[in-house]
């Protein structure tokens, strides 16, 4: 199946209301438009750590750029962000280990 695409949040001096989060999905993963400009609220609401990891799509002299992957402690809530699309393509595409990492997408207006 194709990667879950994540719901992209616009944010500006009026404000936004607060979106709802997307459950992780371990089997097809997600997938958000990219621009330079995104954002990525992950918060683990789980008991133990957890992994999210953000794909490196490029190649330095014919080698794989290693894909970032974050370790999250029970309860933890990180922001990440921006993405050059340049180093993380576009569409971004994000990994998760476990349904208890609950993701939202925001876009800087």
């Amino acid at each position: 199946m194709p990667r879950v695409a994540l719901t992209l949040n616009d944010v500006s001096r009026g404000g936004l209301v607060v979106p709802a989060e997307t459950n992780g999905d371990a089997t097809n993963n997600h997938t958000v438009t990219n621009d330079g400009k995104v954002f990525v609220l992950v918060r683990n609401s789980g008991a133990g750590a957890r992994t999210v990891t953000f794909v490196t799509p490029g190649t330095v002299d014919a080698q794989a750029v290693a894909d970032r992957a974050v370790s999250m402690t029970a309860g933890q809530s990180r922001y990440f962000g921006p993405f050059p699309p340049t180093d993380y393509g576009d569409p971004l595409s994000i990994d998760v280990d476990n349904a208890e990492l609950k993701l939202t997408a925001f876009h800087l207006a």
